[in-house]
């Protein structure tokens, strides 16, 4: 086993246990997570695999398959470590978990991602939700798989910079096989959906474009949201966050918004009520609908909150034009990372050939396609037996 043996040649010594956490993908409600809107996300096969051992220190060693220098981070002082190039995210964490009274205890971990970074399917939220959960198991402390996400959650907007809504970090730990999410982001109530896809796979396209505006666009656009809220509620009583807009309220007091607070608004809106729909399509088994929904999705998230770039809207467009795909739409935060399409099983080679050969004409270079499998969140995978 590549982890157990890497742990022993990095750290000197055998790991004790492994576990894990899953990347995950959105199939519908996008950027509404940190608006109050519902989400319909289903955690990947694609994880954040990490063996752990106990050191008896009051240090956090941490080192991973493709980075074996090892990183060191003192439990007494996490908030010193915001510049780490690597790192961070597991500072951020620790710092977290500091402040919410966890018993915590120094601790190697070697850590090995197969969710590919900068692809949009929440390989940091992986890192995050997997420290924790490995954190609070060596630390003896009482497992709540949600607490666990609301800490990481908590990490990447106050350590890391990004406002993030609570989507990643809890499919990430909560996320169940064959099934997606519905999640309420504002309660955090949330139901399973079988997701019985029929003669249809998901396919994930990466668009392989580093996307490196994401956290100044990112914040960009929870910033013009927030402005966009506080001037509706001049108008609209009752309403604590955008979610709770209805589509014909946007139209009816657009007047009190710009026309670039407008369309933000009217994404965020539409969107909440697509997922919505696509909840109800997946229980009757309407995958056209749902196709249709996401095809919708995307061109919400082109037109109004320009968030996509020629390199997402290349791949969905070809995608949308192939016989073979019911619907498709970039996933994740925007601006590079991947597409969701729903593809008919028969098709499935002719599709990815058409779409890789239309976006490789346009863009110069090839994409990355991956047939998803929806897995469990958080998976603990018990003591280790070299």
């Amino acid at each position: 086993m590549q982890l157990v043996t890497m742990f022993r040649e990095i750290f000197g010594a055998p790991a004790e246990e492994i576990c894990s956490a899953a990347g995950r993908v959105n199939l519908i409600g996008e950027h509404v997570d940190y608006c109050g809107g519902r989400v319909l996300p289903a955690a990947l096969s694609l994880k954040c695999r990490v063996a752990v051992r106990k050191n008896g220190t009051n240090v956090l060693r941490v080192a991973a398959t493709d980075i074996p220098e090892i990183v060191e981070i003192d439990l007494n002082a996490p908030e010193n470590y915001r510049d780490l190039k690597w790192g961070n995210y597991q500072a951020g964490v620790v710092n977290e978990m500091k402040k919410a009274g966890y018993r915590l205890v120094g601790c190697d971990i070697l850590y090995d991602c197969t969710v590919p970074f900068g692809s949009g399917l929440s390989s940091s939220a992986a890192i995050e939700v997997a420290t924790a959960y490995a954190l609070a198991k060596a630390g003896g402390n009482k497992i709540d798989k949600t607490d666990l996400a609301v800490l990481s959650q908590k990490a990447e907007n106050n350590y890391c910079g990004v406002n993030c809504g609570i989507m990643d970090q809890f499919v990430s730990a909560n996320g169940k096989a064959k099934h997606a999410l519905l999640l309420n982001c504002a309660t955090l109530e949330y139901e399973y959906l079988p997701l019985d896809l029929k003669e249809c796979v998901l396919v994930l396209t990466n668009c392989n474009k580093p996307h490196n505006l994401i956290v100044s666009k990112y914040n960009e656009r929870r910033g013009e949201v927030d402005k966009a809220l506080l001037l509706l509620k001049k108008r609209i009583p009752n309403i604590s966050c955008l979610a709770d807009v209805k589509p014909y309220q946007i139209e009816e007091n657009r007047s009190v918004l710009t026309p670039l607070l407008y369309r933000r608004a009217r994404h965020v809106v539409g969107e909440c009520d697509r997922v919505r729909r696509s909840a109800e399509a997946l229980r009757t088994g309407d995958l056209e609908l749902f196709g249709r929904l996401l095809n919708e999705s995307h061109r919400s998230l082109k037109e109004d909150y320009e968030v996509t770039g020629i390199e997402l809207d290349t791949l969905a467009s070809a995608a949308q034009n192939s016989p073979e795909c019911l619907g498709s739409r970039m996933t994740g935060a925007g601006f590079g990372g991947c597409t969701v399409s729903l593809v008919r099983k028969t098709g499935l080679e002719r599709f990815k050939e058409n779409v890789g050969k239309e976006y490789t004409d346009k863009i110069g270079y090839a994409p990355t396609f991956y047939v998803a499998e929806v897995a469990d969140g958080i998976i603990d995978e018990g003591e280790v037996k070299e």
